[in-house]
C-alpha cells in the first residue's frame, strides 16, 4: 500500500492543528464492528514463530476480534490455515494456544478432519443420499511466513504478506532473528480499547511520566519517532548496554516487533471488545545457553514490567473516553508522529465502510 501523505490531509491542518480520533470510535460498538469488517478480517495478523510449529500436527489456535482460527503443519509439512468452526454446527474445533494432534475431531458431534481440512468421518450422521462429504471441508485462511514469523490473513484477494509488511523487511534486515530462539510467551489483559494501547505503544511521549527506569537508561532528548509504510519506528541513543539499544518497530494493523543486540521480542495486540484487550508477547534470544538463562528472564522480566506500567494510564484513559466529556485532543508535532499515522490508517480503513469522521479537526 502506497504511504500515506499527513502533512495535507486537509488545506486548513496547518492553521487548525492535527487532532486524534473521535472519544467514540474508542468504545462505540458500531466502531469496533466495522473494524473487525475492515482491519481484522482484512489485514495479515502475527499468530506464532514458526518454531511453534515445527512438527506435522502441530498447531497454534488463537483469536482475533471475535476471529477464531487456527494454523496447523500437516503431514506434508506444509503450513495450512483454517477457521476454528466447524462445518457441522459451529462449534470450535481446537482450544486457544499451542498443541499437537494427528486428526482434528469436533468435541460437539465428533466430525473428524485431517490435518488438510478434509471432513474424513461424520460419524452416526446418517444416510442422506445428499451428503457429500467433500462439500463440508474446512474453511481454509492464508498462511505465510516471513523470517521466521508466522502470519494470517482471512481475505484470499489481499496482498501477499511482503507486500503489506510494507517497509519492514529493509528496516530489518540487518538484524539477524531468524538466528534468535523463543524462550517465553507472556500473555496479558487489559480494561481499554485495541487503539488506546496501540497509541500509547507508537509514541514515546509518556515515557518520562510513566517509564522511570525506562527513562533513566536512554536519552529521551534525541527520541526519535517516525513511520514507513504500514511501520512505525521509534529509536533512542541508550545511555549503557542494555535491552533499549535497539528499533521499537509497530506494524499495521496490530503487532510489535523490538529488535535489541542479542534478541527480540514481537506481540499480538488483541481486540477482544470494543473496551478490552489482549496482548501476547514472545520473547527471543540469540544465547539461550545455562549460563545465558538468568540474564534472558531478567530482559523478560524488565520488558513486562513496562507493558504493567502501562495498564493504569490506559485503562484510566478508556474510562474517561467513555465517560463523554473528552471528544478528542490535539497530537504533538515532536512525538505523536506515530500516533498521527496509526489513527489515518485506522481513518482509511473505515472509510471503505462510508465511516468518517464528523468533524476532522478540532474546534
Amino acid at each position: 500500500m502506497a504511504e500515506i501523505d499527513l502533512q495535507d490531509k486537509k488545506p486548513d491542518s496547518a492553521t487548525r492543528g492535527v487532532y486524534g480520533l473521535p472519544a467514540r470510535w474508542y468504545w462505540e460498538r458500531a466502531i469496533y464492528q466495522a473494524e473487525r469488517r475492515q482491519i481484522f478480517a482484512r489485514e495479515w495478523q502475527l499468530v506464532c514463530p514458526a518454531s511453534d510449529l515445527a512438527r506435522p500436527g502441530d498447531y497454534v489456535a488463537a483469536e482475533v476480534a471475535g476471529y477464531r482460527f487456527f494454523v496447523i503443519r500437516d503431514r506434508d509439512g506444509v503450513l495450512r490455515g483454517f477457521h476454528n468452526v466447524c462445518p457441522h454446527r459451529a462449534s470450535q474445533l481446537l482450544d486457544d494456544g499451542a498443541g499437537h494432534c494427528d486428526l482434528l475431531r469436533c468435541r460437539y458431534h465428533g466430525w473428524v478432519f485431517d490435518t488438510a481440512g478434509n471432513l474424513r468421518r461424520a460419524p452416526d450422521f446418517g444416510e442422506a443420499a445428499w451428503f457429500r462429504k467433500e462439500e463440508h471441508s474446512l474453511m481454509p485462511i492464508r498462511v505465510e511466513t516471513w523470517r521466521g514469523l508466522v502470519f494470517a490473513n482471512f481475505d484470499a484477494s489481499a496482498p501477499s504478506l511482503v507486500d503489506a509488511l510494507g517497509s519492514l523487511p529493509n528496516t530489518v534486515k540487518d538484524y539477524p532473528i531468524e538466528s534468535f530462539t523463543k524462550v517465553r510467551q507472556v500473555e496479558f489483559e487489559m480494561a481499554c480499547n485495541w487503539k488506546n494501547y496501540t497509541d500509547n505503544f507508537v509514541e514515546g511521549y509518556h515515557i518520562p511520566g510513566i517509564h522511570p527506569s525506562f527513562h533513566a537508561v536512554i536519552d529521551f532528548s534525541r527520541f526519535e519517532t517516525t513511520h514507513g509504510d504500514a511501520l512505525v519506528i521509534m529509536t533512542a541513543p541508550q545511555k549503557n548496554g542494555s535491552i533499549y539499544g535497539g528499533l521499537w518497530l509497530w506494524g499495521w494493523p496490530n503487532f510489535t516487533l523490538s529488535v535489541y543486540p542479542g534478541g527480540m521480542n514481537c506481540s499480538r495486540i488483541v481486540p477482544v471488545s470494543e473496551n478490552r484487550t489482549r496482548l501476547v508477547y514472545n520473547f527471543f534470544f540469540l544465547d539461550v545457553s545455562d549460563a545465558a538463562a538468568a540474564q534472558n528472564e531478567s530482559t523478560i522480566e524488565t520488558n513486562c514490567d513496562i507493558v504493567r506500567e502501562d495498564f493504569g494510564i490506559c485503562e484510566r484513559s478508556q474510562a474517561n473516553l467513555e465517560a463523554g466529556i473528552f471528544q478528542r485532543g490535539p497530537l504533538s508535532p515532536k512525538h505523536e508522529a506515530g500516533v498521527h499515522y496509526f489513527h489515518d490508517r485506522v481513518r482509511q480503513a473505515l472509510a471503505r465502510q462510508g465511516i468518517v469522521e464528523e468533524e476532522w479537526l478540532g474546534r
